[in-house]
C-alpha cells in the first residue's frame, strides 16, 4: 500500500458554504449557530447523519486538572450531537497525553507521569457530565473512553509495521503545525512527531471498536483528523468523516479561554462561579450574539431578540449570556446566585462600601471616552503615559475585566446596572465612573 499523500488531504478539504441547506438536524443546528469551519464530504456526512444514528468523538489530552473556556466550543458540539439523536464520545488522552500534541505550540509540553494523567482525567470528567448524558444506555448514551486502553499496550515494532508504514514523512513535514515549529527553528522531538500517527490510530480504533464514523475538533486539528480518515481507508474501516470548528477569538482578537490573570477554568475549585459568570458578563458588544449561539441553549429567535438590543440595553443581553452559560456548567441556582451577587455589588455593595465615585456626563460617554483618559479622570493614573504602562502590565481593569487594549474607547454600553463603570488599578484601588 502506498503511504499517505497530500492529494487525499486536498480532496478532503472543503470550506463550509458549498451546501446551502443541510438535511440532518445536527449539521443544520451547527450551521445555524456558527460551529462549522470545514468538513470532508459534506453530502455524504449529511446523508449519514440524516439516515443513521452516528457515533462521533472529540479528543482531549489531560494536560491540566481542568479544561477551560477555550475547550467549550467543542464540548457544545458534542452536546448538540447527542441532542439531535446521535452518540458522542469524549475521548480522554491517557495515552496521547504521555506524548503531547505539538500542534502550533512553540515548545514541547512538559511530560507527565501516568499518575498525573489519571488524576487530571478524573477531575475533568466532572465538567463533561454537565453537557453530555452518559446514562441513556448503550444506544443513546454518551461514552467517555481513555485511549490508554489501546495505546499503552502497543508493541512498538508491530505498530511501525502495521501503522507507521502508511505515513509519508514528506507529507507530515508539510503540515502547518509542524512547519511553524521548524520555520522558527524550534526543536520538534521525535516523540512529538509521532503524535499525529497516534491520533490517526485513535480514529481507526474507535471506528473498529465503537463504529465511530466522525471526528470533530478545532480547525488546528484538521490535518490530524484527515490523517485518521486516510489511515482508516488503508486499514479497512468504513468511510470516516471530519468536521472542524473555526478558531475562536473575541472581537478585539484575544484568544478565548485565557485572560491576563490566567485561564478561565471550567472547574469551580480553580475559578469561582462568580468569576466565571463575570467573564461572560464582560463580553465585548460585538461578540454577544455569536456567543449566545455558540455557548447557550437558547432558541435562535430569542437570541435574535437579545442581539437587537442597543446602547446600554446590550448589558441585559450580556447578563443573560453569563447566566445561561454558567447555568449549564454550574447549575441554574449557582448561576442566579452569581448574577444576584453581581447586582448587589454594583447596585448596593459597591456604593455602600464607599468606593470613590467620579461623575461624568452621559454625553461624554456617548461621544466615547478613551480608556487612558478615563483612568486619568478617575484619578487612578497621573497621566496617559502611566495608564499606558499599566495596561501593558495588566494592571488596569474595567468592570473587573483586565484592560488589554490601550486604544479602547469606553461608551454607554460599558455602563452596568446603576449607570456606573467600575475602574480598578491593581486589586485594591477602585473608582466608579457615574454617568449623570
Amino acid at each position: 500500500m502506498r503511504a499517505l499523500s497530500g492529494r487525499v488531504s486536498r480532496h478532503h478539504k472543503m470550506q463550509i458554504g458549498k451546501m446551502t441547506g443541510f438535511k440532518s438536524d445536527f449539521l443544520r443546528t451547527l450551521s445555524e449557530r456558527g460551529f462549522i469551519h470545514q468538513m470532508s464530504d459534506e453530502t455524504g456526512l449529511d446523508d449519514l447523519l440524516r439516515t443513521q444514528t452516528v457515533t462521533a468523538y472529540i479528543g482531549y489530552d489531560p494536560t491540566a486538572s481542568s479544561l477551560h473556556v477555550g475547550h467549550l466550543m467543542q464540548i457544545m458540539m458534542l452536546h448538540w450531537f447527542q441532542a439531535t439523536g446521535h452518540r458522542p464520545i469524549s475521548l480522554m488522552g491517557g495515552g496521547t497525553g504521555m506524548v503531547g500534541d505539538p500542534s502550533f505550540k512553540e515548545e514541547a509540553r512538559k511530560l507527565m507521569t501516568v499518575e498525573m494523567i489519571e488524576d487530571n482525567i478524573a477531575s475533568i470528567k466532572r465538567a463533561f457530565a454537565n453537557y453530555i448524558d452518559y446514562d441513556k444506555g448503550p444506544l443513546g448514551g454518551g461514552l467517555m473512553i481513555n485511549n490508554a486502553e489501546w495505546l499503552r499496550p502497543l508493541n512498538y515494532l508491530e505498530f511501525l509495521r502495521d501503522v507507521g508504514r502508511h505515513f509519508s514523512v514528506n507529507r507530515m513535514l508539510s503540515f502547518d503545525s509542524v512547519k511553524t515549529r521548524l520555520d522558527r527553528e524550534q526543536s520538534l522531538s521525535f516523540l512529538e512527531f509521532n503524535y499525529m500517527i497516534l491520533q490517526a490510530y485513535d480514529f481507526v480504533e474507535l471506528a473498529r471498536r465503537y463504529d465511530c464514523r466522525l471526528q470533530m475538533g478545532g480547525s488546528d486539528q484538521w490535518g490530524n483528523i484527515v490523517n485518521g480518515i486516510d489511515l482508516g481507508h488503508r486499514m479497512g474501516t468504513q468511510q470516516l468523516y471530519a468536521l472542524t470548528s473555526p478558531l475562536l477569538t473575541t472581537s478585539s482578537g484575544a484568544k478565548m479561554g485565557k485572560t491576563a490573570s490566567g485561564a478561565v477554568w471550567l472547574d469551580a475549585d480553580l475559578l469561582s462561579v462568580y468569576d466565571f459568570w463575570q467573564y461572560w458578563r464582560n463580553t465585548e458588544d460585538g461578540d454577544v450574539e455569536r456567543f449566545l449561539k455558540l455557548f447557550t441553549l437558547l432558541p435562535l429567535d430569542e437570541i435574535a431578540r437579545l442581539a437587537a438590543l442597543g446602547g446600554s440595553e446590550i448589558n441585559e443581553a450580556k447578563k443573560v449570556l453569563a447566566t445561561e452559560v454558567t447555568a449549564i456548567l454550574h447549575g441554574r441556582q449557582a448561576a442566579e446566585e452569581a448574577a444576584e451577587t453581581a447586582r448587589r455589588a454594583f447596585e448596593e455593595g459597591a456604593l455602600a462600601e464607599g468606593l470613590p465615585t467620579v461623575e461624568i456626563s452621559r454625553g461624554e460617554l456617548d461621544a466615547g471616552l478613551g480608556l487612558l483618559a478615563a483612568f486619568v479622570t478617575a484619578g487612578l493614573c497621573a497621566s496617559n503615559g502611566e495608564a499606558r504602562r499599566q495596561v501593558k502590565g495588566g494592571g488596569l481593569r474595567v468592570n473587573d475585566l483586565v484592560a488589554q487594549d490601550e486604544k479602547r474607547v469606553l461608551g454607554t454600553s460599558d455602563l452596568v446596572d446603576e449607570g456606573v463603570i467600575k475602574l480598578s488599578l491593581g486589586k485594591k484601588k477602585h473608582v466608579l465612573l457615574k454617568a449623570v
